[in-house]
């Protein structure tokens, strides 16, 4: 069969090399894909967003499975508009993609339907907004309520710095539409971690839960980024935990979701924090986490295609997912400069040498070829992973691979899976 991955990214370098594992699949296509999906695809010259497009190509091209990276597309209504013109495709419908598309939609489906999170109010009058921070005081948590390119949530630890998030989102318009309005929120104190979950609308399969690495620098200092690496299984989410988290949490939403006539089929991304009264959800998302999936996807024995095939086709109960019992964990490589400016265009070496150790697979991010050379194209360049039998071999062999590639400039944080570390020598 012939599939279409949309995207560009290092998420989407992961669905293309776990997508090429299957023998159903004879042809990949990325569209734009990047130097490494290129070893793996065709990569072809159309935007995500370029959604008729797209439609077009998938058309012409008779592909019978495309899988939606970003949450871009998906939060405009490409599946719907693929679903119309009677095309396959996987991943959540413009209805159900407001769970990330919206987080006044998210919160207050979650509040309606008692699935624990932070208590709320939404603003659009930046002075009542402002009044509410000064009652409540700080620490307090500001988002944006649209899509914000991970940039639209600020965790203020003082009422000056929700304040002045306030105005950002409301009085300059940093975000545009998204921040038209703001959802203000209590903070929750605990440690977080991701659980991905894969839904027809009716069968629901968590995947092994991750964590991410959010800020730029060690000790989770400097700003915040799209992540910096991650790690799978996360401990802090035990068994016991998980099946608090499927039937109070993921089990609810989708269920909540159908009560307002609205499927979800897709992945539940569900940013959870533990909290001392249980989890509690932060934020929802309708995709494959990024670099979360970098981790999770090398530990899935099952054919991927089969799993989204089944989710299409709303029979996700006659597919078994298998795990590996191992363990994996991913370093992000960033430009110098990430996320603030950085020059593209700096040669990358030593790829070869890193992906020839056991256990390695480099997800390229930012990256594309000139001249035959693989060069930077982005602020996260490269997700390095290694599967072992554990957090701490994992560990070791990712940034044994990570100092055998060298580009100018580069940077990565160098305590990747430390919370897990800490537990294992407790």
């Amino acid at each position: 069969m012939r599939v279409l991955v949309v995207g560009g990214g290092g998420r989407e370098h992961t669905l293309v090399w776990k997508i090429a594992q299957s023998p159903k699949v004879e042809k990949i296509y990325a569209a734009p894909g990047n130097a490494g999906i290129s070893q793996n695809a065709e990569c072809i010259s159309i935007q995500p967003t370029q959604i008729d497009e797209l439609a077009d190509f998938a058309e012409t091209n008779e592909i019978e499975l495309t899988v939606v990276g970003p949450e871009g597309p998906l939060v405009v209504g490409i599946v719907d508009t693929f679903q119309t013109r009677g095309l396959k495709i996987f991943g959540p419908s413009k209805q159900a993609a407001r769970l990330e598309g919206s987080k006044v939609f998210a919160k207050e489906l979650m509040r309606d339907y008692g699935i624990p999170t932070a208590g709320f109010e939404v603003f659009t009058s930046p002075d009542k907004a402002i009044g509410y921070i000064k009652a409540k005081g700080a620490p307090i948590v500001v988002k944006a309520d649209g899509l914000a390119a991970g940039k639209g949530a600020v965790v203020a630890m003082t009422e000056e710095e929700a304040i002045e998030a306030v105005e950002k989102m409301l009085v300059e318009k940093t975000f545009g539409e998204a921040g038209d309005k703001v959802v203000i929120e209590e903070y929750l104190r605990g440690e977080e971690a991701s659980v991905l979950a894969l839904s027809d609308g009716e069968t629901i399969v968590p995947l092994v839960p991750s964590q991410d690495h959010k800020r730029a620098f060690d000790g989770d200092q400097g700003p915040n980024t799209g992540g910096m690496g991650a790690y799978a299984p996360a401990p802090v989410i035990t068994k016991k935990l998980m099946q608090e988290i499927n039937s109070s949490i993921l089990q609810p939403t989708v269920e909540a979701m159908a009560d307002k006539g609205i499927t979800y089929k897709g992945v539940l991304y569900a940013g959870l924090i533990m909290t001392a009264q249980g989890p509690q959800v932060l934020e929802f998302n309708c995709r494959f986490g990024d670099p979360e999936s970098q981790a999770q996807l090398p530990l899935m024995k099952s054919d991927l295609v089969d799993i989204l095939l089944a989710i299409c086709d709303q029979k996700l109960k006659d597919v078994p997912i298998e795990e590996k019992n191992k363990a994996a964990v991913c370093v992000v490589m960033a430009s110098e400069g990430y996320p603030g400016a950085y020059e593209k265009g700096r040669e990358i070496t030593g790829l070869k040498e890193a992906e020839e150790m056991e256990g390695i697979v480099i997800f390229h991010a930012g990256t594309k070829m000139e001249k035959g050379k693989v060069v930077t194209n982005g602020g996260r360049v490269l997700g390095v992973t290694a599967v072992a039998d554990g957090i701490p071999a994992a560990v070791n062999r990712a940034y044994q691979a990570v100092e055998r590639i060298r580009f100018q400039g580069a940077h990565y944080r160098r305590d990747i899976g430390f919370r897990a570390l800490a537990r294992e020598n407790l």
